[in-house]
């Protein structure tokens, strides 16, 4: 059997299974030439997004060895396996783990565990694969054909009419030479294959702060063994965060099931905390509340805590002889709200960093909220900004007694109102870098005969601009 692919208008092989490898078919070879060759072929057609789409599945199923994975084209996958053999007993251990993963695939697999991704890769693609300890796989990467260093045809035809065959022929000749022959790039691909230089792969998705895993020897199915399981995990965690000053503001629990799903569920706070009880208790709600409810099946074998998203949690002045509700209650049912119904489904205002008083706040799920704080008022002054604000602003008549100075009344929505206090103005300059041409803007906090209050302000500034405006933007309680 053989699938092919459409090149340049021609049919030609993309992949050979074994018994067509052995009658000399090869990847390249185009179909009419095949056929000759071997006529009884069954041809299938190269399905390259359904390979890709089987490939991410696996991706999403072996991130249980190590969070630090990602894809090697073409079909291969790389690890990063630094202080996670210990899961699986030792490096052996692991490279057997994989090994039996992937023909739970239906996969045939070769594994190499070596110094650096490059040798891995070397030695799994164009070498014996296996594992190999420090210093020993500089050896055998030395014995590979000159083809590892995955070079255009052109320098590999060249290096072989030199002699050099072999990754050891290049190692014991200097590098400036073959610098000057084959580029600036050849003696780094050189040395990051022998080991010599150490790149860190690109995982597939960003590397968390701290990240728990349990490995069981028999699944687990009871909603009781997760709990146990959640508490555990949260437990070591929260002492992980305590080491490095750290508090959780997005915490992910990843449950791998035998037959290769993953579930993963996320449950955030409002502020940093490492309280493993609370957020066992938002665990709780929250897969109880999911509409698609978390199926064990025939078990789950890894379970994995990842805290997504951490601050810093500075310690804090309890009371005496309780806690005082405030801020911390609230915080705490926002959370369990947030549990309970989903991200988007609580909202709240919060500050944002801007001068302009319409930008001053938003509204935003509290999950996703940012660290900005209100600014401490003094109660016993009078509201610098009014709670009621009109977007946008209307527009007044004015009568001042001075062109840069405060009205002496105005009329709104046909109403003339004399004004008896004024206090102002607070000079507020336009986002240049978010609108060019903002005008400036000149705002008074005015009280008429009737004891209503009003923000007033006048755009535009005086001896600058040729004609200013006046707007009211809100109202006072």
């Amino acid at each position: 059997m053989v699938l092919t692919e459409k090149v340049k208008g021609a049919l030609r092989l993309a992949a050979v299974d074994p018994s067509a490898a052995r009658a000399g078919l090869t990847p390249g070879l185009s179909l009419a030439d095949a056929r000759a060759r071997t006529p009884d072929l069954r041809v299938v057609p190269h399905s390259a997004d359904v390979d890709a789409a089987f490939l991410e599945q696996v991706l999403e199923d072996f991130d249980r060895f190590t969070p630090m994975i990602a894809l090697d084209p073409a079909n291969g996958l790389i690890l990063d396996a630094t202080g996670c053999a210990h899961l699986f007993g030792d490096e052996r251990g692991l490279l057997h783990a994989v090994q039996a993963r992937g023909e739970h695939f239906g996969l045939q697999t070769r594994c190499a565990l070596a110094a650096t991704p490059q040798a891995a890769r070397a030695l799994v693609r164009f070498g014996p694969g296996g594992l190999f300890e420090p210093g020993q796989d500089r050896q055998v990467v030395r014995r590979l054909p000159v083809v590892a260093l995955e070079l255009p045809d052109k320098d590999e035809v060249a290096l072989r009419r030199l002699g050099l065959k072999r990754l050891g022929d290049l190692d014991d000749r200097a590098r400036a030479p073959l610098a000057a022959r084959f580029g600036v790039g050849f003696p780094t691909r050189l040395a990051r294959i022998l080991g010599e230089e150490d790149i860190r792969i690109v995982p597939h998705r960003p590397p968390a702060p701290v990240v728990v895993d349990r490995v069981f020897f028999e699944p687990i199915t009871t909603l009781e063994d997760i709990d146990r399981i959640l508490s555990d995990l949260l437990i070591e965690t929260m002492t992980r965060l305590d080491q490095i000053s750290l508090g959780g503001r997005a915490f992910e629990a990843g449950f791998y099931r035998v037959d290769g799903a993953v579930r993963r569920i996320v449950v955030r706070t409002g502020r940093p905390t490492r309280d493993a009880k609370a957020i066992l208790r938002l665990f709780q709600e929250r897969i109880a509340a999911l509409s698609n409810p978390l199926d064990p099946g025939f078990g789950f074998d890894q379970t994995r805590m990842t805290v997504l998203w951490t601050q810093v949690l500075t310690p804090t002045q309890q009371g005496l002889e309780h806690d005082a509700p405030g801020e911390e209650s609230l915080s705490l049912l926002v959370d369990q709200l947030t549990a309970r119904l989903g991200p988007g489904a609580v909202i709240r205002f919060e500050p944002f960093a801007s001068h302009i008083p319409e930008r001053a706040s938003r509204v935003s799920a509290s999950a996703r909220s940012g660290e900005g704080a209100w600014p401490d008022l003094d109660p016993d002054d009078p509201p610098l900004r009014p709670l009621q604000l009109f977007d946008p602003p209307q527009p007044v008549e004015t009568l001042a007694e001075v062109p840069d100075g405060h009205p002496l009344k105005f009329r709104w929505r046909r109403v003339l109102h004399q004004v008896t206090r004024a206090e102002g103005p607070e000079r507020i300059a336009g986002e240049w870098w978010r609108a060019p041409g903002q005008r400036t803007r000149d705002y008074y906090r005015v009280e008429d005969t009737d004891g209503r209050r009003f923000w007033l302000f006048r755009q535009g500034e005086y001896g600058v601009d040729e004609q200013q405006r006046w707007f009211i933007h809100g109202l006072f309680a």
